[in-house]
């Protein structure tokens, strides 16, 4: 994917374009109009008496707003431009509205020919990117005052209509204007492009569902605007950090999705434009980066997939009582089976991690209302990692997908074909237990002991998750750790035997505490030596080994995720220098995506490069990413809830000198958190 495209958002609605605001969708170039899992518009090209426009300047307004300053042509320093555009473009009220302005400059009138070409492939996400010949009918009518495109193969049908402010000649394959302008002056039009999802009978699917009405683009910059003064307020004498830290919390705003389910709650879609929808993995690893800044994304994030919780066993969806799932699709590859059916559960980590985000938002908010009301599916996940996830009954989480033909055969959260391997390059065998999935059992084991004793009532019940979580705690660290190597082996075969790779998910296992302490500084010398550690963050997997790739999805990149969890896993081990280090090269990274991170970057060593490569297709924003540097603000200045109180122990790199963290809520109320560079906390 290019990293130039711009963009607008409103959660799973999006707009992403090339720079100069035409949408010329090719495999390379994954540009659209995309709203309910579905590309509605492939086509939209500007051009003015028969010229193509290219971009002077681009101004985006916080994902809500963009505009685009055109000239027709190619801009040069020796010839003026006797006229130029404007496109002012957003999402509101769920329509793409476009308003366009085109300016004489010359001092006679003129005639302009402003043409709009337009076209839909009705291309479902999941296969944006792919070559794929509908196997529906593609259609164009033309309607009084505007455009109407479909696709209908048997009942599911899509519709896109264009319509215009000004009158138009139209067509088939777009709009034309024949405008006169007089001297200095301009004309405008307005264009709104509705997506419509329909039944059988015609009627929109989604007028009948309850569900909140869709702001404008103004009640949304109002809305982003009570969001960052909601937010607590970070000063920091390194202007990267800040401009990172903003970009966060304005993204996230952007990422921001009221489920069909939950009208009136908003969780983080996963990214875009590969994943705008609801992820069971990535809404509960970002609602647990944001804890310190947007607890509500936490509760939303575990009502929606409490209340979606799996229920029977179903092969095709992955399904299993307990289990939390892996992803919601509403696009054609799901109606038709072409894949599983939404919700979809082919995940093993999800589960585990809905236990650990339960616990920590409760820590965080003191909402013992919620834990209590989903008490039931927090019980029904710790089940599913004794009974379903322990597929070989060794007292590991493991997993083999039901779905043989479309399922997701890695089920961690490296996901890719492959990315589970040995280090001579050899593929394992199912059912896998990778080593980072007993890691979130033993927490989440843990977790629910807390719970259960101080907040459901049972202290047998606390008493025997303990037990279970002490003895998978001995027993992994008989099996998984490689003694010759001083590391702990990547997953276990369906044979129990070791799969040898060094990679970045033991740096997961700081996170959930498994290690014991006499290993801590072993795990720690891997992740930050040479062969892991890029210089920008811990790559995925190490140098030297035969899959290795600095391009690998996950087989070499840096995800800015993965580097916050560890990070945080090297704070809870008293490794702060290390956690520093991360932290400050990832935010320094950040710098080169105007402080954007990317799902992901190549693990190029940074001094072979000079500056972070983006990862090719990575998804931006993207949520965990988005999340990241909330999380690895919390390394560094150490932020832990204690029951009414916010421990607080800063350790600060100097070069982010004098920090001050204003506001942070909680259970406290509110609090300050103020660190010099390596400075102790003052309150």
């Amino acid at each position: 994917m290019k990293d130039n495209l711009v963009r607008v958002l409103d959660g799973n609605i999006l707009v992403l374009s090339d720079d100069n605001g035409d949408i010329e969708a090719t495999v390379a170039n994954p540009v659209g109009f995309f709203d309910f899992d579905t590309r509605f518009l492939s086509l939209w090209r500007l051009s003015l008496d028969g010229e193509r426009l290219n971009a002077l300047s681009i101004a985006e307004r916080d994902q809500v707003m963009l505009r685009f300053f055109l000239v027709p042509g190619a801009p040069t320093h020796y010839v003026d431009a006797k006229s130029s555009v404007i496109r002012e473009r957003s999402i509101t009220s769920g329509l793409f509205e476009e308003r366009l302005t085109v300016f004489n400059h010359g001092q006679e009138p003129v005639e302009f020919t402003v043409r709009l070409d337009v076209a839909s492939d009705f291309s479902p996400i999941g296969a944006v990117g792919q070559e794929r010949t509908s196997v529906g009918q593609l259609y164009q009518r033309v309607e009084e005052g505007g455009l109407r495109l479909g696709y209908r193969r048997d009942r599911f049908q899509r519709e896109t209509v264009v319509r215009s402010s000004e009158p138009a000649r139209v067509d088939e394959q777009g709009l034309t204007y024949t405008v006169r302008v007089a001297p200095k002056e301009g004309w405008t039009t307005t264009l709104r492009v509705q997506s419509l999802v329909l039944r059988p009978d015609g009627r929109e699917v989604r007028e009948r569902l309850d569900r909140r009405p869709r702001r404008s683009a103004a009640e949304r910059q109002r809305d982003l605007m009570v969001w960052l003064d909601r937010a607590p307020t970070l000063s920091c004498d390194w202007n990267a950090l800040s401009a990172t830290y903003r970009r966060s919390l304005v993204d996230l705003a952007a990422l921001r999705y009221s489920p069909l389910t939950l009208p009136d709650e908003v969780m983080p879609a996963a990214g875009l434009p590969w994943v705008a929808t609801i992820t069971g993995r990535d809404s509960i690893l970002t609602s647990f980066e944001a804890l310190p800044v947007a607890a509500e994304l936490a509760s939303a994030t575990i009502r929606m997939l409490g209340i979606d919780q799996g229920a029977v066993l179903d092969d095709f969806r992955d399904e299993e009582p307990g289990k939390i799932l892996h992803e919601f699709r509403y696009g054609e590859l799901v109606a038709f089976e072409e894949r599983p059916a939404s919700p979809y559960y082919g995940s093993a980590d999800a589960t585990p991690l809905y236990v650990i985000l339960l616990d920590e938002y409760e820590r965080w908010t003191g909402d013992a209302g919620l834990v209590r009301e989903f008490e039931d599916e927090a019980r029904a996940a710790l089940q599913w990692i004794d009974e379903y996830g322990d597929i070989l009954g060794d007292g590991y989480v493991r997993y083999r997908r039901r779905n043989e033909r479309t399922g997701i055969e890695n089920q961690s959260w490296k996901d890719s074909p492959g990315a589970i391997c040995h280090a001579d390059g050899r593929l394992p065998g199912p059912p896998l237990a990778t080593c980072e999935l007993q890691g979130y059992a033993y927490d989440a084991k843990l977790r629910g002991a807390r719970l259960a004793r101080e907040l459901w009532g049972d202290p047998a019940y606390a008493e025997r998750l303990e037990r279970d979580a002490a003895a998978l705690r001995e027993r992994f660290n008989r099996d998984f750790w490689i003694a010759d190597r001083g590391y702990y082996a990547l997953a276990l075969d369906g044979d129990g035997r070791q799969v040898d790779a060094l990679a970045s998910n033991m740096g997961h296992l700081l996170w959930s505490g498994i290690v014991p302490e006499s290993r801590a500084a072993q795990v720690v010398n891997h992740l930050m030596g040479p062969r892991l550690f890029s210089g920008w963050g811990v790559r995925t997997f190490a140098e030297g080994q035969e899959r290795y790739n600095p391009l690998g999805y996950h087989l070499g990149a840096v995800w800015p995720f993965d580097n916050a969890l560890i990070a945080w896993g090297l704070r809870r081990y008293g490794f702060a220098e290390e956690a520093g280090r991360i932290a400050e090269a990832v935010i320094e990274a950040s710098g080169y995506f105007e402080g954007r991170l990317p799902e992901a970057f190549a693990g190029y060593p940074r001094e072979l490069t000079r500056y972070p490569v983006l990862y090719p297709t990575a998804n931006s924003p993207q949520a965990t990413a988005t999340g990241a540097p909330l999380l690895l603000l919390r390394a560094l200045l150490g932020l832990e809830p204690a029951g009414e109180h916010l421990l607080m122990t800063p350790r600060v790199p100097a070069r982010f000198g004098r920090m001050e963290l204003l506001d942070v809520p909680g259970r406290w109320g509110r609090i300050d958190v103020i660190s010099n560079g390596l400075a102790r906390a003052t309150r």
